[in-house]
């Protein structure tokens, strides 16, 4: 084993030591979910939800109108061109039924 090997090695076993010495301190008991009432698993609940809500990057006024515009724009571009081929589809079919009988 060559010297970098056992520094890495000895500063991993540091490493171990000092995470053992500091979990030695009393951890706070917290309640499980079956160990609360319904009142306070809702109020769990909603402040999870609370939290989780204050870390969304929420798109500013101007975002959200350029968004919903695209999509407006798409689902009118996209319903065109799924009815121009179902206008176009049935017009074939039509003709070659008609010229087969």
């Amino acid at each position: 084993m060559n010297r970098e090997m056992r520094r890495l090695q000895a500063k991993e076993e540091e490493r171990i030591k000092k995470k053992r010495s500091s979990s030695s301190r009393p951890h706070k008991r917290v309640k499980k979910d079956q160990d609360l009432n319904f009142f306070q698993r809702a109020t769990k609940y909603i402040r999870e939800v609370r939290q989780e809500l204050k870390k969304v990057a929420w798109p500013s006024r101007e975002e959200l109108m350029t968004y919903t515009i695209v999509v407006f724009v798409m689902t009118t571009v996209l319903t065109l061109v799924v009815f121009g081929m179902d206008w176009g589809f049935n017009k074939l079919i039509v003709n070659i039924l008609n010229a087969i009988t």
